[in-house]
């Protein structure tokens, strides 16, 4: 029995590869045109042939976005886009249209199509239709219980994807018109400017309103998605950092294989947990999966995000000879500064930060320009592309 799938985003070739390197099974990417994340930098067709050949090379996949609402004029071109990132070594198509769907099945029989969720599937009824299309997989709607989602697996027998963790909105699976009305930005064809997190000033009323919804955190049931036979597990955050990305996908990373080697523990859970509530700058809640989402997973009003500065630095080389690695620094530490380095394989190892060196290997009080060289002396053999962060206090949270 295969394991189940964890999907990453990816918003350039850089994240991309951490990504695969930190753990996830597949990614997935936009190209310049056709993609629901117009704001986040995007593959070329140069760049997805880059990040396939990255991605087969570790027994790893690459799906692609072209999940739009398309208009008349948005299918100019369309074909020609199809047939060059086919051609580039992509392995699924995350669609939306009708007619896309029927063109990719007709014209690339060996490419996998997988149904966006911006298509809002519900039901069992319409994953069934899809299959009949020869769609491979659905990737159900947001606003779905287990119990739903299980209904839809035993009745159908088709590939389902479900959203693990990241921001949710607030309207229907994405469907929101309110960023066209409000800034002339159309959200379904990769638009969005995030209206509702903006804070909205009410008459007679101090406390600004906001309709933003908590991020999506179900790291408490991923063996539920796996007993219930969910396929695959996605992450959202086709916009989010390098550090974000590695943290949360190695944390469920470590999450899935502790299930599959019945190593899962209940501190373990509670670990990961606050690891990945620390990455994030929002309170998270798990939306629909146990009860009909209420105004307890919204903010509504007195909404804080606050980020913090966990993230000190990356690794770029580790000196065997030194026993030093080189970093760029993201933010400010000292010597004294209680570390931890963690590392694609997964891999952490915990210190105090004894002495700080620029590249020149003068010694310095502090780390204090970000995007800045440095050196510093490790206990152990440290991994390329590995990431220096603040201790995270692990006795507070088992």
């Amino acid at each position: 029995m295969d394991r189940i799938e964890l999907l990453s985003p990816a918003g350039d070739l850089q994240r991309l590869k951490l990504a695969l390197l930190y753990g996830a099974d597949a990614v997935y990417i936009g190209g310049r045109d056709y993609s629901l994340r117009a704001n986040a930098t995007n593959f070329s067709i140069e760049e997805i042939k880059e990040a396939c050949t990255f991605a087969h090379s570790l027994g790893k996949k690459v799906y692609l976005t072209v999940n739009i609402v398309f208009h008349n004029e948005d299918l100019e071109g369309i074909f020609d886009y199809l047939d060059k990132v086919v051609e580039a070594g992509i392995d699924a198509f995350i669609v939306s249209d009708p007619f896309i769907i029927s063109y990719i099945k007709e014209h690339f029989k060996d490419v996998e199509i997988h149904v966006s969720t911006q298509n809002s599937t519900t039901n069992y009824e319409t994953v069934e239709f899809f299959k009949k299309q020869g769609v491979k997989r659905v990737v159900l709607a947001r606003e779905l219980s287990k119990n739903e989602i299980k209904e839809i697996i035993d009745k159908t027998k088709v590939d389902i994807e479900v959203f693990i963790h990241g921001a949710m909105c607030t309207f229907f699976s994405g469907r929101c018109t309110l960023s066209n009305y409000v800034t002339n930005r159309d959200s379904n064809r990769g638009g969005c400017s995030q209206v509702c997190r903006f804070a909205f000033a009410l008459k007679g009323e101090e406390t600004k309103f906001t309709m933003a919804t908590k991020d999506l955190n179900m790291a408490h049931y991923i063996k539920d998605m796996i007993e219930i036979g969910v396929k695959s597990l996605k992450v959202e955050g086709r916009m989010r950092s390098e550090y974000y990305l590695a943290t949360v996908i190695g944390t469920y990373r470590k999450l899935i294989d502790a299930i599959y080697n019945d190593e899962l523990t209940s501190d373990l859970i509670k670990e990961c947990d606050f690891i990945l509530d620390r990455v994030a700058n929002r309170a998270t809640s798990t939306h629909y999966f146990l009860k009909e989402a209420d105004e307890t997973d919204q903010y509504y009003t007195g909404r804080q995000e606050l980020s913090n500065q966990d993230y000190l630095g990356y690794i770029l080389d580790y000196d065997e000879k030194t026993q030093e690695v080189l970093l760029t620094e993201r933010n400010y530490f000292e010597p004294g500064t209680d570390v931890e380095i963690f590392m694609p394989s997964g891999k952490v190892i915990e210190f105090t930060v004894q002495e700080i060196k620029n590249q020149e290997g003068n010694i310095l009080d502090a780390a204090r320009h970000p995007e800045e060289l440095l050196k510093i002396k490790v206990p152990d053999v440290v991994e390329k592309d590995s990431m220096m962060r603040i201790k995270v206090p692990r006795k507070e949270v088992v």
